[in-house]
């Protein structure tokens, strides 16, 4: 009971917060990292070490300039996320947009279930709303972790689902796909695969971002192989502050021929690329190279396969 009273009234403050004006929001947003940047200095060392370390041929100037714009895009991903929570089908259909539809389109009508490779990268919460673009053709979703907090979850998932597509936990990515299938409808799944992966999950490693040992997610490859699915990938830029575009890039047609591990390197180099040409709009406070061959070596058991833990 408790719970649900506190959902409710987190959903109207949310709610209310959401409505104010896009310049309110962004004022905000301006604020906040000038705080997170200069007071708090939030993940400051991480950050300009892995831009650094990314991009060497920069100058110091050179990248504290990134590092202050990434900052301040960051606040703009959580301001964005709380717009998103009230915002209109027009208003989210003219800051999000989506290109090369049909392809997706024509997938879906020759009965393929579609797989969607993205980054952490732009605004990456409004992608949620590609259902709007897909009506009618195939089922949306998206791949999410479920939170610890249950009021929170709950507020996070309705945002994500409100205009229509669905969220899927990865904890039971397999079993959910499987049931939406059965609904006659191919699905469309979302996935974020750019974060370092856990030490039992690790399987590949390929170079990226200048770091010539980078461990790659390779679970979504297994599912896409799974369910035959067209994969594509989600090339987005951002049009101005506030305003995206996004375009759908065709991977393969054909993922089950494909060799092991080849779709997963072809979208690291494409998401590279997208990176290089704006870095600040990329995570970058997530540690992506917190986990290093050496130390994975010394886990790992060629007999069995697996990574052994302590």
């Amino acid at each position: 009971m408790k719970e649900k009273v506190l959902y409710h009234i987190m959903f109207c403050c949310w709610y209310a917060v959401s409505k104010l004006p896009a310049c309110i929001h962004y004022f905000n947003s301006l604020c906040l990292s000038a705080l997170l940047f200069y007071v708090i200095r939030y993940r400051r060392k991480l950050v300009h070490r892995q831009m650094r370390d990314s991009f060497p041929e920069k100058s110091d100037k050179e990248l504290w300039l990134l590092e202050r714009r990434f900052y301040l895009h960051f606040c703009d991903i959580l301001a964005e996320s709380v717009m998103y929570f009230a915002i209109s089908e027009e208003e989210i259909k003219r800051r999000m947009r989506f290109l090369n539809v049909e392809s997706v389109r024509a997938s879906a009508r020759n009965g393929k279930n579609v797989g969607i490779y993205l980054g952490h990268y732009a605004n990456w919460e409004w992608i949620s709303s590609f259902s709007l673009w897909t009506k009618g053709t195939c089922i949306a979703s998206q791949l999410y972790h479920p939170l610890e907090n249950p009021v929170f979850d709950r507020l996070i998932a309705y945002t994500r689902q409100r205009f229509g597509s669905v969220n899927i936990s990865v904890n039971e990515s397999v079993r959910m796909m499987m049931k939406l299938k059965q609904q006659g409808k191919p699905i469309l799944v979302g996935f974020i695969a750019d974060q370092a992966p856990f030490w039992n999950n690790i399987h590949y490693w390929t170079p990226f971002l200048n770091h010539p040992e980078t461990p790659i997610f390779t679970g979504a490859e297994k599912l896409m192989k799974k369910l035959d699915m067209d994969v594509y990938y989600l090339d987005v830029r951002q049009v101005k502050r506030g305003y995206y575009e996004a375009e759908f890039v065709l991977i393969t047609d054909n993922s089950r021929e494909q060799p092991e591990f080849a779709i997963t390197e072809r979208y690291t180099r494409m998401l590279e690329q997208t990176i290089i040409k704006a870095p600040f709009l990329w995570l970058w406070s997530h540690n992506r190279w917190k986990r290093t061959k050496e130390e994975w070596l010394k886990m790992y058991d060629p007999v069995s396969g697996k990574v052994i833990m302590g």
